[in-house]
């Protein structure tokens, strides 16, 4: 974490001292979201009268001196946001309650004049809005459309209901548009997910064509071994893949019983600690990740990942990197929706196996970003540096507007580069996204960087109806992708390479 002692560079300590929790100061990437909570209310309450985020007086010379002078746009009171969540769920339940009861009714009326039992449209029902205020995503809307047209047009069918489980917000759910409840495959589907089938089961798997495959999406019965594939953890060919898991799974568990236990000597305390208090934040909405069991094995696959990468050691940042890998294999073992699922359930053995591959293939991934994460983290300031000029560029008048307003790039974009977007979009939309990037040459430190370009101007029309240093900080740390899908998604990646197609190595005078 950030040290308020100004002798202290980032997150190492030059000398041992005793902890208190004074010591612990907020990190980019750290918080979900980032924002001061007393800034929310105010900024709601009234624009100009907020003050949680100063208005800037002068251009900040150096990185250290820009991270001292925003560190406290990123401290949060857990209490204050707790009352503002509270009071905004409570309004919400309201307005939910009376939109689902005139739903209801129609239903209702609709069946009587059907003849149909009720219960054939059960699984209908359970597609209520969560908030009225904000427009579903055209892929969303149509699945709706085909529940809802399926019910009326085909009475005699029988729904198969879903079983009853907590209800979660729809940012935190992690299906994605082919798993449970959406409509059966199309032929297309049915065609390419034969076609990874056919690759994954051949002597010696054709990677270049897997990653051919794989650049539109993954189906999602093929995506744990595809990922293996992509990473670099499996051998292509075929008879070697089940001694490689083997051994590999060995292996790391020999590291837990070689350094696991170092975690409470006195030089691995702080990293320790800082694993420790980072996992409760990793993915806060979802059930799946507040298990006891869940934080243990993401506690131990990043102590053992900071031992064996000193040059860098933990970062913030790094913990939410393991979750798309942990879900997706966790999958293969999972039939009905992760996000809820008890992994008390499974055996020992598979989540060890489920611990280990998430290990590995994180482990392969940190291997070409890690300059990301050492001292200074230099990696991701050349990142900001070049997604500014590339946006001006590409969008002169963005640009423009950031710097009338003052707004500096690396206050947005350090948390897009440090978790890769992770933070701006929900879990099931990474997952997708890293389906691309695995399957681009430099996916996860070349092509993000237009990945994140194409998401800026995405939102150009409201960055440019923002008028002040205060409103366009807090539209960019909080875009509206809650609805998001693979469709939003597929559009995203289709603008990147767009991009990367027109401005890589392209002569700095082109103008779009």
């Amino acid at each position: 974490a950030w040290a308020s002692n100004p002798k202290v560079h980032l997150w190492r300590r030059s000398t041992v001292t005793a902890w208190s929790p004074s010591l612990i100061q907020p990190v980019y990437g750290a918080q979900h979201p980032p924002l001061d909570s007393r800034l929310t209310k105010n900024f709601i309450k009234d624009r100009s009268k907020a003050s949680g985020l100063p208005m800037k007086s002068k251009k900040a010379s150096s990185f250290h001196e820009f991270a001292r002078s925003t560190s406290d746009a990123w401290d949060i009171g857990d209490d204050e946001d707790e009352d503002f969540s509270s009071s905004s769920s409570s309004s919400l339940q309201t307005l939910n309650s009376k939109v689902a009861k005139a739903t209801a009714a129609q239903v209702l009326e609709n069946h009587s004049k059907l003849r149909v039992k009720p219960e054939r449209c059960q699984a209908a029902l359970g597609e209520l809005p969560t908030n009225c205020k904000v427009i579903k995503s055209s892929s969303e809307a149509q699945l709706s459309r085909t529940s809802e047209e399926a019910c009326v047009r085909s009475p005699l069918q029988k729904q198969q209901s879903l079983p009853l489980r907590p209800v979660i917000p729809l940012v935190a759910r992690i299906s994605d548009q082919n798993a449970s409840g959406a409509p059966p495959m199309t032929v297309r589907e049915k065609t390419r997910l034969e076609k990874f089938r056919q690759l994954l089961s051949s002597h010696n798997t054709d990677l270049d064509e897997l990653r051919k495959c794989s650049w539109p999406g993954v189906p999602r019965e093929v995506r744990p071994v595809t990922w293996r594939l992509l990473s670099g953890y499996l051998p292509a060919n075929s008879e070697r893949r089940k001694l490689t898991l083997q051994r590999k799974r060995e292996e790391y568990f020999g590291f837990i019983q070689q350094y696991y236990d170092s975690r409470n000597e006195e030089h691995h305390q702080d990293t320790y600690r800082q694993i420790h208090i980072d996992i409760p934040r990793t993915n806060p909405l979802i059930p799946l990740f507040q298990q006891p069991l869940v934080q243990e094995i993401f506690e131990r696959i990043l102590f053992i990942w900071a031992i064996r990468h000193p040059a860098s050691g933990y970062v913030q940042g790094i913990n939410d990197l393991v979750t798309p890998f942990f879900v997706v294999f966790l999958s293969e073992h999972v039939e009905e929706d992760v996000e809820n699922f008890d992994v008390t359930n499974l055996s020992q053995d598979v989540l060890r196996s489920i611990e280990a591959d998430s290990f590995w293939c994180m482990s392969k991934l940190l291997d070409g970003i890690q300059d990301n994460y050492t001292f200074a983290q230099p990696g991701i300031q050349k990142k900001v540096k070049a997604l500014e000029e590339l946006v001006s560029r590409i969008d002169e008048q963005v640009h423009n507007h950031f710097r009338k307003y003052e707004v500096e790039y690396l206050q947005f974009a350090f948390r897009w580069m440090n978790n890769l977007l992770m933070r701006e979009l929900p879990l099931r939309c990474t997952i997708r996204l890293w389906d691309t990037y695995q399957s681009e040459p430099e996916g996860f430190s070349h092509f993000h960087l237009y990945v994140c370009a194409a998401f800026l101007i995405k939102w150009r029309k409201e960055i440019l109806d923002e008028e002040d240093f205060q409103g366009l900080l807090m539209l960019l740390q909080n875009l509206p992708t809650i609805h998001w899908g693979n469709e939003e998604i597929g559009l995203l990646l289709a603008e990147a390479y767009r991009l990367k197609y027109m401005f890589a190595d392209a002569p700095n005078h082109y103008r779009r």
